[in-house]
């Protein structure tokens, strides 16, 4: 049996699950890797290989040990200098080498957008220690946001309103980063209206673009988000310019989801990431393909038809809250019942829970994105994680 392609999944998250699904749907050979066995994207790859992304010896054996057509990292803590140098080998990195190198790295993408692309961004200044935490925080004012300049999910992230407060954001920072560097960004709070995820698909054929989503988050993480969000024509147009410049510098084939706070008319880049976004889950209920139907479209080189959104739609996600490995969902049927539009319900599989995990995602379509947003959080809330451990 012959396949388009054997894909190296660098990450095996819910993320990665459902890209892998879209990868397989096109005949791609997936080998699904991660830090720990029977991550989602395992439980449906056609191979699977456990081994930290950070170990640069393993990494550079797997992808030489599955001599991979594509390899598409999904995770942001990886050693990108492996990629690099496989790369430099005639390996096809997704987007590229230096995309991901760029964009795991919080300090280089912001440095790309704001020193050469010259794009609106919010005072900043990096840190690595408390006393650079500090001078920093004077620099950009108070409130501002402390964050690691390599996490996932919004984890190490804090907004500080008070000096007094300093100490403690750093030390969660800390404690959150991934891969080994103690530096954080400490940036401007910006008093924006609201936040939206563009998906941006970079192809053979050109840049596309999907609607914009709106979303919001907790603790840095995402907790709901909608499709389409409201926004003017001006806003839409200067974050379509501003994707667009970032994403042909970076190069590269593939989806990219590109963060702003808007403010008005007024568009100011936040981030960057080089693959599906969580936010962009909404996609599996609101669009004809999916973001990573999209994703998995443009690393193969295949060709993308018009994106159109079904009609408005939301998601919410289920979150654990105490850890365990022996736990079960309760009340699906209730949530697939919740009347008033169409209504699904998307469980990761992950083995195991802790406190704010992401464990499931509701997803709603409606007649509006405000009834969409209260139908998937009617549906997500009666979604119960049972423990029996």
């Amino acid at each position: 049996m012959s396949f388009t392609r054997k894909i190296l999944l660098l990450g095996s998250g819910e993320l990665g699950r459902e890209f892998t699904i879209s990868a397989k749907r096109l005949g791609a050979y997936v080998i699904a890797c991660d830090s720990y066995a029977g991550a989602p994207a395992m439980q449906v790859a056609d191979e699977s290989d456990v081994f930290s992304m950070l170990d640069a010896d393993r990494l550079r054996e797997a992808i030489a040990r599955h001599a991979p057509d594509l390899v598409v990292p999904e995770v942001e803590a990886i050693r990108t200098e492996v990629l690099r140098d496989v790369e430099a080998e005639g390996v096809t990195v997704v987007p590229s080498a230096r995309a991901t190198y760029m964009t795991m790295n919080r300090d280089r993408i912001r440095e790309l957008a704001a020193v050469d692309l010259s794009l609106r961004t919010s005072r900043y200044r990096y840190a690595e220690s408390l006393d650079e935490v500090k001078a920093a925080a004077e620099h950009s004012g108070l409130p501002c946001v402390i964050k690691p300049v390599m996490s996932s999910s919004g984890k190490g992230q804090s907004t500080v309103r008070d000096a007094a407060d300093l100490p403690a954001a750093w030390d969660y920072a800390v404690a959150n980063m991934r891969g080994d560097r103690r530096r954080v960004i400490v940036e401007e709070f910006i008093a924006f209206d609201y936040e939206i995820t563009l998906l941006t698909v970079r192809t053979r054929d050109g840049v596309l673009f999907c609607a914009p989503i709106g979303h919001r988050q907790e603790r840095g993480d995402y907790q709901e988000s909608w499709q389409p969000a409201a926004m003017s024509a001006a806003a839409l147009a200067a974050a379509e310019d501003m994707a667009r410049k970032v994403v042909d510098d970076l190069g590269g084939y593939g989806l990219y989801g590109v963060e702003f706070f808007v403010a008005g008319d007024e568009v100011i880049f936040s981030e960057l990431s080089p693959r599906p976004h969580d936010t962009g889950m909404v996609t599996l209920m609101s669009q004809n393909l999916s973001e990573f139907d999209l994703h998995a479209r443009a690393v193969l080189g295949l060709p993308i038809p018009a994106i159109h959104l079904r009609g408005p739609s939301a998601s919410a996600v289920v979150l654990a809250d105490r850890e365990s490995a022996d736990f079960d969902f309760d009340g699906i049927a209730e949530a697939l019942a919740t009347a008033g539009g169409e209504v699904d319900v998307r469980i990761f599989g992950k083995p195991t829970t802790r406190p704010y995990r992401r464990m499931a995602v509701a997803l709603a379509a409606a007649a509006s994105t405000d009834e969409a947003r209260r139908l998937a959080a009617e549906a997500a809330a009666k979604v119960r994680i049972s423990y029996r451990d």
